[in-house]
C-alpha cells in the first residue's frame, strides 16, 4: 500500500466501539474505514510491526492483516501487573479470505445510518433515494471500465473529469468509473444541500467504489 493510499483513507467514528481481536485478545475498535482503523488494545506496539486484528459482523468473521502507523499508551501498567493499555491507529495490509468485500458492506450500512441520523436533524440532507445509491455505490457493481471519475463543486456548478487517481476530493468526490451516472448525479444532488460531516460520508463510500475497482 503505498503512502498516497495511506494519505487518502478516511475513517468512520463510531458512536460505540466495536468488540474486535488484537493479536488473539480482546479489543475495542474505536475508528474504521476501508483503508484502515484505530484500536484499543492490551500491551503495547511499535510503528512498523505487524499484528492481525479481526471482529464480527452480521455472523460474518472479518479479519485483516494490519502494519501499527502509530501508537500511544493510554494507560500505564498496574501495580497488581496488569498490563498497559495502548490507542493504536493501523493500516490494514492483507484480509483473511472475503474480509475485505465485508467490511465494504459494513461501511455502506454504516454510513447509511449516519445519513439516516442526518436526514433526521436536517431536512436539506439526503433523501432515502440517494441512501439506496450509496448502498450501490458500496457494492460496487464491477464491470470493463477502468479508472475513476471526479466531480468537484464549487458552489454553484460541478465539473467532472475522467481521472487515473482514486484520491478523494475536498470540494467533492471520486468514484469509480463503471458507475451509473444517473446514480451519481443523485449524489451530487445529496452534496449540494449535506453538511460537512455528511459529506464526508458521501465521499467515504465513493471511496469504497474506487477500492473495488482497484481489486
Amino acid at each position: 500500500m503505498v503512502d498516497e493510499d495511506r494519505r487518502r483513507f478516511q475513517r468512520l467514528k463510531l458512536a460505540q466501539p466495536i468488540l474486535g481481536t488484537w493479536n488473539g485478545q480482546s479489543a475495542l475498535i474505536l475508528d474504521i474505514g476501508v483503508g484502515g482503523a484505530f484500536v484499543e488494545h492490551h500491551g503495547m506496539a511499535k510503528p512498523g510491526e505487524r499484528a492481525s486484528f479481526g471482529f464480527r459482523w452480521q455472523g460474518h468473521e472479518i479479519e485483516f492483516t494490519c502494519e501499527v502507523a502509530r501508537t500511544i499508551i493510554v494507560r500505564a501498567p498496574g501495580a497488581t501487573g496488569q498490563g498497559p493499555v495502548s490507542h493504536t491507529g493501523v493500516w490494514l495490509v492483507k484480509p483473511v479470505g472475503d474480509s475485505f468485500d465485508r467490511l465494504q458492506e459494513m461501511m455502506a450500512s454504516f454510513v447509511g445510518r449516519v445519513l439516516a441520523a442526518h436526514r433526521a436533524n436536517a431536512a436539506a440532507v439526503p433523501t432515502s433515494e440517494t441512501s439506496a445509491v450509496l448502498a450501490q455505490l458500496g457494492q460496487a457493481r464491477r464491470s470493463r471500465t477502468r479508472g475513476y471519475v471526479t466531480y468537484r463543486y464549487n458552489g454553484t456548478a460541478w465539473s467532472r473529469r475522467a481521472s487515473e487517481s482514486a484520491t478523494q476530493p475536498a470540494d467533492g468526490f471520486t468514484a469509480a468509473a463503471y458507475e451509473d451516472e444517473e446514480d451519481l448525479d443523485i449524489l451530487c444532488r445529496a452534496y449540494e444541500t449535506a453538511d460537512d460531516e455528511a459529506r464526508r460520508m458521501i465521499r467515504l463510500v465513493a471511496e469504497l467504489s474506487t477500492m473495488a475497482a482497484r481489486k
